[in-house]
């Protein structure tokens, strides 16, 4: 989602010696809560910050809007170096090891439909259901693919994920449609959820959808890492290694947006 750059530029000093400084050029979304924005209160913002902290560098940033062929118009062209927000397995790029894991989940008014968590509970067959209409690369999202196959249908309501910079906060308006009744329940990846969730006056509930894993082996939950472009191995074990140092750091940054972050499976558990 965000993306950031790393390279150095060699700088002339008044007094004639040479140094060398970094700049993190960061290729952004400008209107992406809870990931990124222009006035840089997003997460990823954050983690850039930190990122420059350790390498000793400045960041600046690209901005650009994330559609169809972002990856392709920003890291794979060379605008930046590196991206924040990755699912681990997305071929274009080289990941590095997962930062955190998170997963789609139900958003709910607290005191309606308790313990509702699974696209097998008869309920959703008579709820209002909220869904972002596509991904990032106009594929749809784990949750549509997983109510057409239970042939519920009916009565999903499509919201945008994405919109121009007149429109503030766009990921956010499902679940202001949660808040305000509009519908019943959305079925949002998780960081936007957790995010907007816990900026509503009414209290709403944000569960993960269990299990982690369709019965078709379509997944709701994912490790989601950092991306360099193919080849640049240095640089992605140099992102790693201040992934390990200031993990701490970005797992505070990361549960004050409030996303809900879940365990990796152990190797004999089912998924």
């Amino acid at each position: 989602m965000i993306l950031i750059a790393v390279m150095a530029l060699g700088v002339q000093l008044a007094s004639g010696q040479t140094a060398t400084t970094r700049e993190l050029r960061v290729c952004a979304e400008p209107n992406n809560l809870p990931f990124s924005n222009r006035q840089l209160q997003g997460f990823e913002n954050r983690i850039a910050a930190v990122i420059a902290t350790e390498l000793h560098a400045t960041v600046t940033y690209a901005w650009m809007p994330e559609r169809r062929g972002f990856v392709r118009r920003t890291l794979k062209a060379g605008q930046c170096d590196l991206m924040i927000d990755l699912p681990v397995g997305y071929e274009a790029v080289l990941a590095t090891k997962a930062y955190y894991r998170s997963s789609y989940v139900f958003v709910y008014r607290r005191d309606r439909y308790p313990n509702l968590r699974s696209f097998d509970d008869e309920r959703l067959k008579a709820l209002t259901i909220g869904l972002h209409m596509s991904a990032e690369d106009g594929a749809n999202q784990p949750p549509a693919h997983a109510l057409a196959r239970r042939h519920i249908t009916d009565h999903i309501v499509g919201f945008k994920m994405f919109d121009d910079d007149t429109v503030e906060q766009p990921a956010g308006r499902i679940i202001d449609a949660v808040a305000a009744g509009d519908i019943d329940v959305a079925i949002v990846w998780g960081p936007i959820a957790g995010y907007f969730a816990r900026h509503q006056r009414t209290e709403l509930q944000v569960v993960p959808v269990e299990p982690g894993i369709d019965s078709t082996g379509l997944p709701f939950a994912y490790d989601m890492a950092m991306g360099v472009r193919p080849g640049q191995t240095a640089f992605k074990e140099e992102i790693e290694r201040v992934l390990d140092r200031r993990r701490t750091d970005i797992n505070h940054i990361l549960e004050e947006y409030g996303l809900p972050l879940i365990a990796a499976p152990s190797p004999s558990s089912p998924r």
